[in-house]
């Protein structure tokens, strides 16, 4: 069997760097204790740890000041986090048919519960938005809009300083998922107009999983999700006012935060242009050699048009479950089929039925992984395929 061809950077980057590991475990050994927890010496060097993760992103995304990041689980902690601490009953969202569950889900619950109004802005075939559109849809009880900065299915990017601009003018709290952006994409939340901003660790940030953040403007006051010990003002019973502390309950994933911080580092000494011009130059590549395939179509944008490092497609008369089993099994690549959880966005370009397949390259994608794909492909599906 020849060396596993990984093409899932979407749902998490790996191989992990190795410095990564390294970082990890150094924190184990050697500041495995709880941050704020004590003044000892373990104490205060897994503190050390998340404050310097703190600033590292802080400089990444362009945030003023590192202590309006709240470290989470995940990006979906960070979403919901910002969804269910800003929203209110009769308030409206306006959010797009290509967000993932982690949004919709949310939104849908406060539908149901308290009564939030909801409008999902349509998108067109390769995943893009009309402003006009999207202006038309405010209303005086607007609240929030929420959208991905690239969609986890069609790999299309949104002008999101242009949606920040649009919500800044009407009133609105602008949320940006950044799942499928931050590491690979510039992000400025003060020229963007972003006031939420939900990360994850474990893709393109190259941290292990169980990571991730929130910023939160200075200018906002979420309720916090969760309610309980900070190691800060222990004698009140209100969750401190203090940042991060208000929205860092519990014991932080001191170890995974070391890996990230680690990770950070890397992305910063290669620059988020230098990666996406890379991944982008390896999706043309698989794009053009898919598209020779009979039968298959490409999601998302045309050959040669912006898009993140996220290639989907569908052959006719071919279930996505079993491209993607065939090319495990007979050739060790992995990729992802199925709804991607973003069923608006299947819906939007016609694939609620059948789902797709879904490729997508990250740091440590090779042109020798993207030949291994297409030859794969080719061999399962082209024009003189006996299988």
């Amino acid at each position: 069997m020849e060396p596993l061809v990984y093409l899932d950077h979407a749902a998490t980057s790996w191989p992990k760097p190795p410095e990564v590991a390294v970082a990890m475990m150094e924190a184990l050994e050697h500041s495995g204790a709880n941050a704020g927890r004590g003044n000892h010496s373990l104490a205060i060097g897994t503190g050390r740890v998340l404050v310097r993760a703190r600033a590292l992103l802080a400089e990444l995304f362009a945030i003023s000041n590192a202590q309006d990041i709240a470290f989470t689980h995940n990006t979906t902690m960070g979403l919901n986090m910002a969804i269910k601490g800003t929203l209110q009953p009769g308030n409206h969202v306006i959010s797009t048919m290509t967000e993932h569950n982690s949004v919709r889900r949310p939104l849908e619950y406060l539908r149901r519960t308290i009564g939030v109004e909801v409008d999902y802005l349509r998108v067109d075939k390769e995943g893009q938005i009309n402003l006009q559109e999207l202006n038309k849809l405010f209303k005086p009880n607007t609240k929030m809009v929420i959208c991905n900065h690239s969609s986890n299915l069609l790999g299309s990017i949104l002008p999101i300083g242009d949606i920040g601009d649009i919500a800044k003018s009407n009133g609105a709290v602008f949320l940006v998922d950044a799942a499928q952006s931050a590491g690979s994409l510039d992000i400025n939340v003060k020229e963007m107009n972003i006031d939420l901003l939900a990360f994850p660790g474990h893709k393109g940030l190259l941290g292990p999983q169980g990571t991730g953040g929130l910023y939160i403007s200075p200018e906002l006051d979420l309720e916090p999700l969760m309610l309980g010990g900070t190691g800060s003002q222990s004698e009140n019973s209100e969750q401190p006012a203090v940042r991060p502390d208000r929205y860092e309950a519990g014991t932080q994933n001191a170890v995974g935060i070391a890996g990230l911080l680690a990770g950070v580092k890397i992305i910063k000494s290669l620059g988020t242009q230098n990666i996406h011009h890379q991944e982008w130059i390896l999706t043309q590549k698989m794009m053009e050699g898919l598209s020779a395939i009979p039968g298959i179509r490409l999601l998302g944008p045309a050959i040669g048009a912006p898009r993140s490092g996220i290639v989907s497609f569908t052959i006719e008369g071919r279930e996505s479950a079993d491209i993607a089993h065939r090319l495990d099994r007979g050739y060790n690549i992995a990729v992802r089929a199925g709804m991607h959880c973003t069923p608006l966005a299947h819906q939007a370009v016609d694939t609620l039925g059948s789902g797709a397949v879904r490729a997508s390259v990250g740091v440590s994608s090779t042109e020798e992984d993207i030949n291994r794909l297409l030859d794969a492909m080719a061999e399962l599906y082209g024009l003189h395929s006996s299988r």
